[in-house]
């Protein structure tokens, strides 16, 4: 599946304000290294349904044992290994015989802060390798996802190396001498650095998977059902945003019937909320994790395209309006190779006249809704628009309800069928005082 830049601002997968993005929610990583990988995993939705599949599976292998997941590897065990594998220490040079009790006791007096250090940073190498020990005798079964056997039966055969097995037979690091401790070094650091480097990485990846799984316990995410179909379709229900802090949810079905979703409402009804919904939840299940929603099936899609927040730029010296139509241009660009897209667009043509907007909007809409390709959501002020898509039969109405009690006004947040009359835009100036603060002005 792709998406460009635009598209992973527009729903806040990652944000310029890190803590309002969706990747942060839901990064329970412990460590450095794995909360890059994680990174990387949302940065590249899967390829197909398989690979999205294969994904499903390791996870909901973890959730089954997640209560067996050995909590001794830390961001600090990884941190301290790093830096101890690129330490510019000389390892003792003999390992046996009287050479090797006086370069152990020269270390460790003359050079009394590297033994310190070399100590410190054994106790951490130990919880790394017995760590991985854990994870290999109670993760790799017969029965253990591929994603996650490739990187276990890696780091068990890591683990079979003579250096390591002589460090999992350590039961007490306490009663170990000094000269066991930098022997054990020498070998270490002489024999083993690239090894110790690949469990490192291995780790990380580890740690990422691992968290895909605490998030969807965390917040309750469901595994989607794909189906492999010749045309794209949605359907969930009970569907939310997760960001939000109290969500509304929402029943949603597209197919080539229905392909197009035709949405009106005042502002801060929860229009552009709903479209963020369903695009967050699409990429969630193309990345193989579950979904905020009761129940969600769905096709595979290539690729998810948005026009949500256009920015100008000044620099090129490019108006609103432009930077609109050449993001509709790319859209229909990118969306007539004749694959599977998911199409989000949020208020178009907000940067022109009405009588403007609305031409240009129809003329986009009646062009858009002949593709059978792709599913499209738009949303939009401009009501009139629905007198001349009536007869268009991909297209269905959608709205969401407001209300004006004794000039307060009500949102339900709930979506129905049809299309909205409210007009409140000036009943928001009267309620937040702004016509009174026009006439105290002299």
């Amino acid at each position: 599946m792709e998406l460009d830049k635009t598209t992973f601002y527009d729903l806040s997968i990652f944000n310029r304000e890190e803590e309002f993005s969706l990747f942060h929610r839901l990064d329970f990583t412990t460590t450095a290294g794995g909360r890059e990988y994680l990174r990387q995993l949302f940065s590249t939705p899967l390829p197909d349904i398989a690979a999205i599949e294969q994904r499903q599976q390791t996870l909901k292998y973890i959730l089954e044992k997640e209560a067996q997941w050995p909590e001794i590897i830390s961001n600090g065990t990884i941190v301290v290994v790093e830096n101890y594998l690129e330490a510019q220490i000389a390892p003792i040079s003999s390992t046996s015989g009287p050479g090797l009790l006086l370069n152990a006791v020269i270390t460790k007096t003359i050079y009394a802060p590297d033994y310190g250090f070399i100590k410190f940073s054994f106790t951490q190498l130990l919880n790394l390798v017995k760590g991985f020990r854990s994870l290999v005798q109670t993760f790799n079964t017969d029965q253990t996802p591929k994603i996650l056997k490739q990187i276990l039966d890696r780091a068990q055969q890591l683990l079979h190396q003579r250096e390591f097995s002589e460090l999992l037979q350590i039961t007490d690091p306490e009663k170990l001498s000094f000269v066991q401790i930098l022997r054990h070094d020498h070998f270490i650091r002489n024999r083993q650095k690239k090894q110790l480097w690949e469990l490192l990485d291995l780790y990380k990846k580890l740690d990422a998977y691992y968290a895909m799984a605490k998030a969807m316990r965390q917040f309750k995410l469901q595994f989607p059902v794909f189906e492999d179909t010749a045309h794209p379709f949605i359907a969930a229900k009970q569907l939310y945003h997760m960001i939000l802090p109290q969500p509304v949810s929402y029943d949603i079905e597209l197919d080539p019937q229905a392909r197009f979703l035709f949405l009106t409402g005042a502002n801060m009804a929860g229009k552009t909320t709903f479209i963020k919904a369903v695009g967050v939840a699409v990429f969630l299940a193309h990345i193989g994790m579950g979904v905020p929603a009761q129940a969600m099936k769905l096709s595979f899609f290539h690729g998810i395209f948005s026009n949500i927040q256009v920015q100008d730029n000044i620099f090129k010296g490019e108006s609103y309006f432009y930077s609109e139509v050449q993001r509709i241009k790319n859209t229909i660009i990118k969306i007539s190779n004749g694959k599977h897209w998911l199409v989000l667009i949020d208020e178009m043509f907000k940067g022109t006249n009405v009588e403007d907007a609305k031409n240009c909007s129809l003329a986009v809409i009646q062009g858009l809704v002949r593709s059978t390709n792709c599913l499209f959501i738009l949303s939009t002020h401009l009501y009139e628009l629905a007198e001349d898509l009536q007869e268009e039969p991909h297209l269905r109405f959608k709205y969401f309800e407001s209300e004006v009690i004794d000039d307060n006004l009500h949102f339900t947040y709930q979506l129905k069928d049809g299309i909205a009359k409210e007009k409140i835009g000036y009943l928001i100036l009267k309620r937040e005082k702004v016509l009174d603060l026009l006439k105290e002005i002299k």
